[in-house]
């Protein structure tokens, strides 16, 4: 794949900013103090869905609208924020928008869905059931499947680390949450079409292993999913087209744990008062794993949602 260069993502940077504006990063002095050295968080928790995916759901669109006639309806699926990124561009466009989502998910996510207007399908018992529910669907009614990951997706998320790697061009190491690829392909082509030389480090739960498992082994292997806290993260078979990417870019990956995640969303509320959901603190808690060897070094962390229903932030917050 190649990847958006520099003229593609200023060009997705105006698309993005006819919604909504650059979101903040901050260096947090009590987080910098918590990880021993210099921490950084780009708030994607900011954005009007309330996480970076909203930048790719835009640029999809637009890509859509520009390269031929919009469809009569989309479907996708997701465990949330994908799903609010398409219904959100969807409405935009008016566009009708089917979201497919496993049965017991976020309840705080689905209604958010349904409030931009999106007819959500429970229907699996994971996201790659729902994701094969979701294609078999648009099949059948010759609806458009917006996929998990695309090349017009990282145009839009792009956009965030650009903003990211302007405003702190001394950043020496970047963590990145890794759900289908879309947040860490992105990080990986902003770095490149700047021409930066930070570190991209990838970050997958210890509870669903495929990405880690498939970079591994140089192919795609599936792995059982069972984190209970990072539901951003609970890929059961890796993209192979992200793992392109992935494989040759990333410095390496860390592997959090559903404890270690709890801590960290602890701890981002503690300093910041920031919520986060649980692939949205994943980031702090993989610099936290690895703080012994970030001493000196100037660190970045995404905040990439804040979607977490009320009721396991609180039990979380409890410990």
């Amino acid at each position: 794949m190649k990847l958006p260069d520099l003229g593609e993502i200023e060009a997705a940077s105006r698309i993005v900013y006819r919604e909504f504006q650059a979101t903040p990063q901050y260096r947090w002095a009590l987080l910098s103090e918590r990880l021993g050295t210099h921490c950084w968080v780009k708030h994607e928790n900011h954005t009007p869905v309330g996480a970076f995916k909203i930048r790719g759901g835009l640029t999809y669109f637009e890509h859509l609208r520009s390269s031929s006639e919009l469809p009569r309806e989309v479907i996708s699926a997701t465990r949330g924020n994908h799903g609010q990124s398409i219904g959100w561009a969807a409405r935009a466009a008016g566009v009708a928008c089917s979201i497919v989502v496993p049965r017991g998910n976020s309840t705080e996510k689905n209604a958010a869905m349904r409030a931009l207007g999106v007819t959500l399908i429970e229907h699996g018992a994971d996201f790659q059931e729902s994701r094969e529910h979701a294609q078999h669907l648009a099949t059948e009614r010759g609806a458009h499947m917006v996929p998990s990951f695309h090349r017009e997706l990282l145009s839009g998320v792009s956009t965030c680390w650009w903003e990211l790697f302007k405003a702190v061009p001394q950043l020496d190491v970047v963590y990145v949450p890794i759900g289908q690829g879309s947040g860490a392909c992105s990080a990986i082509a902003a770095k490149l079409a700047l021409g930066r030389s930070l570190r991209i480090v990838g970050v997958v739960s210890a509870h669903a292993t495929t990405y880690a498992d498939s970079i591994l082994a140089g192919h795609v292997v599936a792995a059982p999913v069972s984190t209970q806290l990072a539901d951003g993260m609970a890929c059961r078979i890796a993209d192979q087209a992200a793992l392109e990417v992935l494989i040759p870019h990333l410095d390496h990956i860390v592997q959090v744990s559903d404890a270690e995640v709890a801590q960290a969303m602890r701890d981002l509320y503690t300093d910041t008062h920031n919520v986060a959901e649980g692939a949205g603190a994943a980031s702090f808690a993989a610099a936290m794993q690895e703080r012994a060897l970030l001493q000196g070094q100037v660190v970045g962390t995404t905040l990439c949602g804040g979607n977490v229903d009320a009721a396991v932030l609180a039990q979380v917050l409890r410990g």
